[in-house]
């Protein structure tokens, strides 16, 4: 056991050229973050570290830890560095989630409960239903409306990759049919918190469209009300084919800036003492609005709902995108921690490797911490 801890070491420090000198010590930078060493020769981190440098876990590129508002852990794999613009897949549906909730912060919005078409400029629906009127602002952000949009399912007529071959990516989402509800599968009306949910990017899309249509221009208005509050300066959005950015996924953030955003959320929608989204928003946001139906994952405003751990479970509401991409918040434990994943291949075995590195390592050395 303990030669096969020295080769661990030894092959970390041979393979791992990219990656900060001082993991334990982070730097202090003009970002907004404090620092403080407070794994500093933690014997359980050092051995994840090392697992991730010589790709034991695949594909890692960052792990970012901040701790009673401080950054405490801080490296970077597979050459990605701080400055690296991470393509986080659709952990950006949480970030636009949260501009939504600017907009009911300041008022452009009066709530989740108005209806989306109301803010809809798309004309000449395919399958026109008056129940598509009645799809409201909370439905898009809890993947539950009528239409038929499943991601997960290939069969569906909205799933994500259908839309790719179009242009107009919202008139594609409002064209859906109705979904139906064969005797096998539950009504929202039978469901846990009463609404069905099904992963539905392009749900998020219109969302964007919404943002879009009540600012003026997404891009700028996610610039004034969101990014520059909270001194995040380099990133960038990639752009649908109608011109406009595309919040369903692909947003690229640096992660001492994901952190920011789990950072918001753990002070309740603050950020140097300005009210960015209200106290009820992240509330409403972080709580359960819908059965995922996958392992014990429930969903609020586009945040995942679960718990992670060894010994002892701690509650978390988490961002999450394809490759195992985690920027998890722990409200018990003040703690997010920013993990992010190239493994875009490996299914649900990339989610699995972020989830063990919370379970198995960070959350039980945190736990430690805090007695």
């Amino acid at each position: 056991m303990y030669k096969s801890t020295l080769l661990l070491l030894f092959l970390a420090v041979s393979f791992n050229i990219n990656s900060q000198t001082k993991p334990f010590e982070p730097e202090q930078t003009k970002d907004g973050w404090k620092t403080e060493n407070q794994l500093l020769g933690n014997r359980t981190i050092k051995k994840m570290d090392s697992l991730i440098s010589i790709n034991e876990f695949k594909e890692i590129s960052s792990v970012v830890i901040a701790h009673n508002g401080k950054i405490i852990f801080e490296n970077y794999y597979n050459n990605n560095n701080k400055d690296t613009k991470h393509n986080t897949r659709s952990a950006t549906k949480t970030i636009t989630g949260t501009l939504i909730g600017t907009l009911i912060q300041n008022g452009s919005i009066k709530s989740v409960s108005q209806n989306a078409s109301e803010f809809s400029k798309v004309k000449n629906l395919q399958n026109p239903d008056i129940r598509k009127d009645k799809i409201t602002i909370e439905d898009l952000l809890t993947m539950s409306s009528v239409l038929e949009c499943d991601d997960w399912e290939q069969n569906s007529r909205g799933q994500e990759d259908r839309m790719y071959l179009i242009e107009d990516w919202v008139k594609f989402y409002w064209d859906l049919p109705i979904k139906g509800f064969p005797e096998w599968k539950p009504k929202p009306k039978d469901s846990k918190y009463g609404r069905s949910f099904s992963y539905c990017t392009a749900g998020v899309v219109v969302l964007g469209d919404i943002i879009n249509n009540v600012s003026g221009s997404l891009e700028k208005y996610a610039d004034k009300s969101l990014f520059s509050k909270l001194g995040i300066t380099d990133y960038h959005w990639q752009i649908t084919p109608t011109g406009i950015p595309m919040t369903g996924s692909g947003l690229g953030l640096k992660s001492r800036d994901l952190l920011k955003i789990g950072q918001l959320y753990l002070n309740k929608g603050k950020w140097n003492n300005e009210q960015i989204i209200s106290e009820k928003f992240v509330e409403e946001s972080t709580k359960p609005h819908a059965e995922v139906g996958m392992l014990d994952y429930e969903y609020g405003y586009l945040w995942w709902l679960s718990e992670f751990g060894k010994e002892k479970k701690e509650k978390s509401y988490f961002m999450s995108g394809t490759g195992g991409n985690k920027i998890a918040v722990f409200p018990e434990l003040d703690l997010v921690v920013v993990l992010t994943s190239t493994f875009y291949n490996g299914g649900m075995k990339s989610h699995n490797q972020t989830a063990k590195l919370l379970d198995e390592y960070i959350i039980p050395e945190i736990l430690k911490l805090k007695k």
